[in-house]
């Protein structure tokens, strides 16, 4: 762990975002004249992580080159307003965290949450009772309990609401979280059962609809605010865990005839829907479906979406996202989850996961999401614990036999988007001439701007960066990710 002190250390040289209390600026104003760049690196085989390694000036510079690596940025033209990232706070993750000592859990949170010490998390998930990542399945209500009478979210109580409640503390006192169920309670069912899909049974379409206002008033009356909840996580998914299918067709119907109308019957109109919850590869269906009835559009604010499409044989279908975006440009993209999954714990540093998620992010976001949840938060020494064995990745794992914590360079990776990019920026127009090159940029409401560049080749590259007619030279070294602010 003597790395991790090291890099923690690094942190308090990082030059964290000004609070977002400013109003956004007019980005015609943006001008390169004696503008410092300071820039961030972290790359393989080497020990830079989220680590300062140059301060450059801009300059005046001739036309770009075909011959040379260039990348574009246009502050004068920007897209999505950010709301954040995050990750989820499971029952795993929480369990995990009350085994370790405390001065390992302040590191944790300082870890994540803190802006200048850490990476500077600004949104979370939570489940609505079980999913796999909890140590067994459970519900808020006993059986066949209709009408409800039994709620209660004792179970959360013991390790879940602590944890979400220090994270809010860590994070200065606001972390916006929504929550996903993974499936009603078993008698709610056609198969009676929690696990292996199912379907929710139409007599139940109302009392299901208001577990949800009751999960929000019982989080809400402990002091943790709901932003949100996603109607049904991975709806097209028969899982050996907690699992629930709808349609498109029927998730459109209970939306609009059932939980819509209960929630604003319930005093919870002001909480956000997000519908599908799932893979790329489908989500345009999902939407067409959903976002096309006008009266099941009017309670969505839009559509979340997972990465798992290419696990099953298939490809990360990003240009799907743009087809959602310019379809229905009033409703938001949300990446709900993703997470590297096949643990082994010889693998923690293994490059390709954090390249995973940096080419996700930056994709993603160049097509309009305007947040981006990781999957489990902090998971133990054996990606854990999880009922179903379904072990994962986390950017962060605990060591519960000695107590010490684990820092993936998922977390790096994650961090050079979260750490830089604050809630309310804007995305700003972003091009490379190479498709060696990943790049994104986003104007922080300050008038900071956080480029970031990811090198998936095994060379180190040299590029400019342009605005306009000036611009910086740097190098960027094989698989390695770069923030450049300024």
């Amino acid at each position: 762990m003597k790395q991790v002190g090291v890099i923690l250390g690094f942190y308090l040289l990082l030059i964290g975002c000004t609070p977002v209390t400013q109003k956004q600026p007019d980005i015609q104003a943006f001008s390169t004249d004696g503008k410092q760049v300071q820039v961030y690196t972290t790359a393989e085989n080497t020990e830079l992580r989220l680590s300062p390694t140059a301060e450059r000036v801009f300059e005046p510079a001739d036309q770009a080159r075909e011959d040379e690596v260039s990348i574009f940025v246009n502050p004068n033209k920007s897209f999505q307003t950010f709301w954040g990232i995050g990750s989820a706070i499971t029952d795993a993750s929480a369990e995990v965290f009350a085994k370790l000592p405390i001065d390992k859990q302040d590191e944790f949170l300082k870890a994540y949450y803190d802006r200048k010490l850490g990476i500077g998390y600004s949104l979370a998930r939570t489940s609505i009772h079980s999913c796999d990542f909890s140590s067994a399945s459970f519900t808020y209500v006993t059986d066949d309990d209709k009408a409800l009478k039994t709620f209660s979210i004792e179970h959360d109580q013991q390790y879940r609401i602590p944890l979400i409640k220090k994270a809010i503390q860590a994070a200065g006192g606001k972390l916006p979280l929504y929550a996903s169920p993974w499936s009603p309670p078993p008698h709610m069912k056609s198969n009676g059962d929690m696990l292996h899909g199912g379907n929710l049974l139409p007599e139940y379409y109302d009392s299901w609809a208001l577990y949800y206002t009751k999960f929000i008033k019982a989080y809400e009356n402990e002091g943790i605010p709901i932003w949100g909840i996603t109607i049904q996580n991975e709806p097209m998914a028969t899982q050996i865990w907690e699992s629930c299918i709808y349609s498109a067709v029927q998730e459109r119907d209970f939306l609009k005839n059932h939980l819509g109308p209960i929630m604003e019957r319930e005093g919870l109109g002001d909480k956000n829907i997000v519908v599908w919850d799932h893979n790329r590869d489908l989500i345009t269906d999902r939407a067409h479906t959903i976002f096309g009835d006008p009266e099941a559009a009017k309670y969505a604010w839009g559509i979340g979406f997972h990465w798992y499409e290419d696990w099953a044989g298939g490809e990360q279908k990003f240009d799907n996202l743009d087809n959602v975006t310019e379809s229905y440009p009033d409703k938001k993209l949300l990446f709900t989850e993703g997470c590297a999954s096949s643990f082994d714990a010889d693998k923690y540093q293994f490059w390709p996961n954090a390249e995973l998620y940096g080419k996700s992010m930056i994709n993603d976001f160049n097509r309009g999401t305007v947040g981006w949840t990781d999957w489990n938060i902090l998971l133990d020494e054996t990606g854990g614990p999880n009922h179903v064995k379904n072990f994962c990745f986390a950017p962060i794992h605990a060591d519960t036999q000695t107590g010490e914590l684990i820092y993936t360079p998922t977390y790096y990776y994650i961090g050079h988007f979260s750490k830089f990019i604050r809630p309310n920026a804007k995305r700003i127009s972003t091009a490379s001439s190479r498709s060696h090159l990943l790049s994104t940029s986003f104007m922080n409401v300050d008038g900071k701007i956080a480029t970031i560049v990811m090198n998936q080749s095994d060379e180190d590259i040299s590029y400019k960066l342009y605005i306009g007619t000036d611009a910086v030279e740097e190098t960027i070294s094989a698989h390695a990710i770069q923030t450049l602010v300024y």
